[in-house]
C-alpha cells in the first residue's frame, strides 16, 4: 500500500475503491407497539428519560401554578373588599350630620357597590353597627335616627362576600373546589 501526503499535510491511501452497489436495505416487517417504542427509547441510554421526567411533572407543576392564580384572585377580592368596606365607612361618616340621609344601610352598601364594580352586589351582605346596636341588611331605615343619636360614637361597617377556590375544576380526575368567605370591617371615629 503506498501513501501519498497532500500538500495539507494528509497521508492519503492510493489504494482503489471498488465501487459497487450498496446493499439494499431490508424492510423492516414488524411494526412496533407503543409500549416496545417506549422500551426501546428507554432502554436505549438517556434519550427518552427528559420526556418521562416531563410527562411526571408537568400536571404537578401545573396544579402549583393553577391554586398560586387561584388564590391570587382570592387575595385580590380580599384587598377590593376592604378597600371598599372603608370607603362604606367614610361616606357613611360624612352622612352622619346630614338629616337626608334616611337609610344609612342603603347609603353604606352603595358606596361599597361603587367601591367594589366587579363584585356581584347581590353577594355582599352587610352589618352595621351603630353606637353598638347592629343593623344587618341593605336597608335599615331606624337607623338614620340612630346615627343621629350615636353623635361621638364610632360607627362599624362590616361585610362578607363569598369566593371559591377552583384549583382543578370537575372533569379532571379529583375536584379541588373549596369555597370561602371574605370578610372585612372597618371603624370610624367621629373627629
Amino acid at each position: 500500500m503506498r501513501f501519498q501526503i497532500d500538500t495539507h499535510g494528509i497521508a492519503r491511501s492510493l489504494r482503489r475503491i471498488v465501487n459497487r452497489a450498496p446493499a439494499a436495505p431490508r424492510a423492516h416487517l414488524e411494526s412496533r407497539s407503543p409500549g416496545r417504542r417506549l422500551r426501546v427509547l428507554l432502554r436505549g441510554g438517556e434519550q427518552g428519560s427528559a420526556l418521562v421526567e416531563i410527562a411526571l411533572v408537568m400536571p404537578a407543576l401545573l396544579a402549583v401554578i393553577t391554586a398560586i392564580c387561584a388564590f391570587a384572585v382570592a387575595f385580590n377580592n380580599q384587598l377590593t373588599l376592604t378597600q371598599a368596606v372603608g370607603a362604606g365607612a367614610q361616606y357613611l361618616q360624612t352622612v352622619r350630620s346630614n338629616p337626608a340621609a334616611a337609610d344609612p344601610c342603603a347609603a353604606a352598601i352603595g358606596a361599597i357597590e361603587n367601591a367594589a364594580p366587579n363584585f356581584k352586589p347581590s353577594s355582599i351582605s352587610l352589618t352595621l353597627s351603630i353606637n353598638g346596636t347592629p343593623e344587618t341588611g341593605a336597608s335599615c331605615t331606624g337607623g338614620a335616627t340612630a346615627l343621629a343619636n350615636a353623635q361621638g360614637f364610632p360607627v362599624t361597617v362590616s361585610a362578607t362576600y363569598p369566593c371559591v377556590l377552583s384549583i382543578m375544576p370537575a372533569g379532571y380526575g379529583t375536584k379541588f373546589i373549596g369555597s370561602c368567605q371574605l370578610s372585612a370591617s372597618v371603624t370610624e371615629y367621629e373627629y
